[in-house]
């Protein structure tokens, strides 16, 4: 259990930056990355056919890049993304999140501990090269190498893989990785893990490489190779030709992508700040927006809806705007639930998102295939509050201090709100609004009393970061309970979909009864694309899952 929650905290911090509002960009190692030249390459006007005939579309995205190198994958979305366009990952879920077949076209297990991966037969390189099993293995290793030092896509849950999540330096071989033929290799973990999550949690973010090409490189080598700034050999289907980390990503068609050649010329992702996609979508430079990589201001959705030339979309709820409480600070449970009786979340859900999203207690939302819609939210009902304190013994001299992300206005005034709702009922409580990466920084000490977070639970597969959140001291609530425990170590160890659901129940109905965590609200965030675009869709997961059939209508 420690071991998953250790490697969760990895994904946790990347998977918060990934969502988060304020989030500046992805963090990671630009080593390798291509230098800041001329921006011409990301300008390009949007979904066009241009003087030449080519047909190109713009994405506008919100987040920074941080590396094209997938062995320096840290799991946030614009890197897993922007990568993803020229190294298929082995699954990916859909828009509807069944698991979708990338590289592989199965994954199956007997007994929760041997994963069995086999590659699609027609799979292969933009060489002609098949994709085997070796080329799975070779990539899986290198990401467990301590040279590369990947230390966020952990591998310490698969057998021969050392605590630390790292193999010897060099490795061509482990126990827990195994091929079995040509298209089949074997994971084999320490511990149970449900399908689910060895889906979720590494096949969606093995992007698997070509190693009859790049094995001719040092492991100290792959880490800042030149040759993942424009790669030659790719299985997705787009080639990379141009970048910028802060500003563009350029690519064109690869015309023997094995899942059919794309109908578009050329795709740019252009990064620019939240506050400038309303301008672009208006204007046709920017062609289709995505509800996680491209944050579009609430305060821009009715204007946005107003456009002619795009159509709006809303994405499902997925994204949890989540308060942590330190709850060794805040010990009386009659108090923490005060502060959720004290709080009109409805009312900041409608006058500050204009209702688009969702109230519920617990991590959960109705995006998931185990949200238990039985479990009413807890109302706004401040004399309760009051009853409770008084109960409690609370005399209000303590002033929580309650950390937000500055970069999130809508939050920011949400947090107002809440603090003079609590104020009302007899809790002080003091906003500290600092930049996301302070935020993240005192996450870490856990030095605080209330601290606000947008993360987004993966509606499929919860637990890795349910079980860190709840994973008793040195987590970000400092909660711990046995018949939490219990329900999520059970989810690990079934298939059906019923008792699954069940499980989560569980969880969430004990979190809002404890409140270690307050969900304020859930956003469906808002996506555009330009009505020239066909075959194209925002959503929340699948974005580029089949990018090859995205079309410009002449």
């Amino acid at each position: 259990m420690r071991k998953i929650m250790n490697r969760t905290m990895s994904l946790l911090l990347v998977a918060v930056m990934a969502f988060s509002l304020a989030a500046c960009g992805a963090s990671g190692d630009n080593s390798g990355a291509a230098p800041a030249e001329s921006k011409a390459a990301g300008e390009t006007a949007g979904a066009q056919t241009g003087s030449s005939g080519e047909k190109i579309v713009n994405v506008g995205v919100t987040d920074t890049l941080g590396s094209l190198n997938p062995l320096q994958l840290n799991g946030g979305e614009i890197n897993k993304y922007a990568t993803a366009l020229m190294f298929l990952p082995l699954m990916e879920l859909d828009a509807d999140l069944n698991f979708q077949g990338m590289v592989a076209d199965s994954i199956t297990t007997e007994d929760n501990k041997n994963f069995v991966v086999h590659i699609d037969d027609a799979a292969k390189w933009s060489d002609g090269t098949p994709i085997t099993a070796e080329d799975v293995a070779y990539t899986a290793l290198r990401l467990a190498s301590p040279v590369i030092n990947n230390t966020a896509m952990m591998y310490y849950v698969f057998e021969g893989v050392g605590d630390d999540g790292f193999v010897e330096a060099g490795a061509d071989s482990v126990a827990g990785i195994n091929v079995i033929d040509e298209k089949t290799v074997q994971f084999t973990t320490k511990e149970a893990m449900s399908l689910t999550t060895f889906q979720n949690s590494y096949a969606r973010y093995l992007l698997t490489l070509p190693k009859h090409v790049i094995e001719k490189y040092s492991e100290e080598e792959l880490a800042t190779a030149d040759w993942f700034n424009k790669p030659d050999v790719i299985s997705g289907p787009f080639y990379v030709t141009d970048y910028d980390v802060d500003h563009y990503i350029s690519y064109k068609a690869n015309p023997d992508y094995w899942r059919g050649a794309p109908k578009l010329d050329k795709l740019n992702i252009k990064i620019v700040d939240g506050s400038q996609l309303y301008a672009g979508l208006q204007s046709g430079e920017i062609d289709i927006t995505q509800h996680t990589m491209s944050v579009i201001p609430p305060e821009d959705y009715a204007s946005v809806e107003a456009l002619d030339n795009v159509e709006v979309i809303y994405g499902s709820p997925v994204t949890n705007q989540s308060m942590f409480i330190q709850t060794g600070n805040i010990p009386d449970v009659r108090v923490r639930q005060a502060m959720l009786y004290a709080i009109n979340r409805e009312q900041i859900l409608n006058e500050l998102l204009n209702g688009h999203g969702e109230v519920v207690d617990g991590f959960l939302s109705s995006a998931s295939p185990f949200f238990d819609d039985s479990i009413t939210p807890i109302p706004y009902d401040p004399d309760k509050a009051k009853a409770l304190l008084a109960d409690a013994g609370w005399d209000g001299s303590q002033t929580l201090r309650f950390y937000v992300n500055s970069g999130d206005s809508t939050f920011v005034n949400a947090a107002t709100v809440m603090v003079a709702q609590w104020a009302a009922v007899g809790i002080k409580a003091e906003v500290q609004t600092v930049d996301f990466a302070t935020l993240m920084s005192v996450a870490g000490t856990r030095d605080y009393d209330i601290l606000a977070v947008q993360y987004t639970y993966a509606p499929v597969d919860p637990y890795p970061d349910v079980a860190w959140l709840l994973g008793g001291e040195g987590s970000w609530t400092g909660y711990g309970d046995a018949q939490v425990d219990e329900a999520l170590r059970a989810t690990q160890l079934t298939s059906d979909m019923e008792e699954t659901k069940q499980l989560y129940s569980t969880v969430d109905k004990k979190v809002q009864e404890d409140v270690p965590m307050i969900s304020a609200y859930i956003i469906s965030a808002q996506g555009a694309v330009n009505k020239r675009l066909t075959g194209a869709v925002p959503s929340v997961y699948g974005f580029f899952n089949d990018v090859q059939n995205w079309d410009v209508a002449e």
